[in-house]
């Protein structure tokens, strides 16, 4: 068979699954077998995370949320035995060397819940101790969403909690990206599930993945009212610089997932606890989505799931510096469950690549 040359791997199909479907054409994202937009306002994380993991054929524990919180019970006694790796300045780094710690019991399932529990307590104890604070014990009888926002704040107030449950499962997989693609590959190898974990964390650190919203939050800043939005896009674009958060590498139309925040942060303005920032957002919005059809009307630019993350994260009481590690607490749940069905139903990773350099004679 000629081999395909396919810079990026676009088009490119590498597996089967039955977790999620990303269809870029119509902006529908399917999560185990459900609309995104359906499911995030009504299932929470650990409901979640056990669907992704049983379409995955993990034994599912009978109660996800009690099995989550015993698992953050267990990452936070790990934390005297973690040494520097909390210490680094970068939240990922931190996050990856934490991980990289945890041991691996082989099991895939138990993995797979250990694995979700310490991601959430070690964002949290890294984001408390930037701030020269000690770390929260987590509560495991508490939803996983509502502990991971009081082990950060100190406290979970019940909309900012609803806000950033359903942010966690809006983001909890989508499809083949670049941090899951990265798990599937070391699962392939037959490695244990921890070392897969950490290898996405490490693809999730790169900022063209869609980890690190907070330039939305710069941008929104910057441009300080609705009023001004169209003339500080224009000089950007004059400039020749990006509008962050919109774009997508997959979506030519709308991230369904940046409706299903948007309606989140507009609960939560309604309940009043958030920053005012949607109609800031929203009017930079329109106008970045005019402005962009207008010099770019071959390409398909609109909002991506970062512009309304950035705007919900802060609103729920999340420094920025979280934003990504926060993403990863959610997307740890997906990456787990395609390990688990790399293993079950894949094989080794092992495309081919094609030498552009000179070939010396042969003698």
């Amino acid at each position: 068979m000629e081999p395909i040359y396919a810079p990026g791997l676009d088009h490119v199909i590498a597996c089967e699954t039955a977790l999620s479907d990303v269809d870029g054409e119509r902006g529908r994202l399917l999560i185990a077998g459900h609309d995104v937009e359906q499911l995030a306002p009504r299932a929470g994380f650990a409901e979640v995370a056990a669907r992704l993991w049983g379409a995955a054929g993990l034994a599912v524990p009978p109660d996800t949320g009690a099995a989550l919180g015993a698992a953050r019970a267990a990452a936070f006694a790990r934390l005297p035995r973690l040494g520097d790796a909390l210490a680094a300045r970068d939240g990922m780094d931190a996050l990856r060397g934490a991980i990289a710690q945890l041991p691996a019991s082989g099991d895939l399932a138990a993995d797979a819940v250990a694995a979700t529990g310490a991601v959430a307590v070690f964002a949290a104890a890294w984001a408390r101790g930037q701030d020269g604070l000690s770390a929260i014990a987590p509560d495991p009888a508490a939803p996983h969403a509502a502990d991971f926002l009081r082990m950060v704040a100190g406290d979970a107030p019940a909309p900012r909690v609803r806000a950033l449950d359903q942010y966690l499962v809006t983001v909890s997989d989508h499809g083949m990206n670049a941090s899951t693609f990265a798990a599937r590959v070391v699962a392939s190898t037959g490695s244990d599930s921890i070392s897969a974990v950490a290898a996405a964390v490490g693809a999730l650190k790169g900022p063209l993945h869609g980890g690190a919203p907070g330039p939305v939050l710069d941008m929104l800043d910057a441009i300080g009212s609705p009023a001004a939005a169209r003339a500080w896009l224009t000089a950007e674009l004059d400039a020749g610089r990006r509008i962050m958060g919109m774009g997508h590498r997959v979506y030519r139309v709308r991230d369904p997932r940046a409706a299903v925040l948007e309606r989140a942060i507009a609960e939560l303005e309604r309940a009043g606890a958030a920053t005012g920032r949607l109609a800031l957002a929203r009017a930079v919005e329109a106008a970045a989505t005019e402005l962009l059809r207008a010099r770019h009307p071959t390409r398909a630019l609109a909002a991506n799931v970062e512009f309304y993350t950035a705007v919900l994260l802060d609103a729920v009481g999340l420094p920025r510096t979280l934003f990504s590690p926060t993403f990863a607490a959610a997307r740890v749940a997906g990456w787990t469950a395609h390990i688990a069905e790399q293993r079950r139903t894949g094989r080794l990773i092992r495309p081919q690549s094609r030498y552009a350099a000179a070939t010396p004679p042969r003698v």
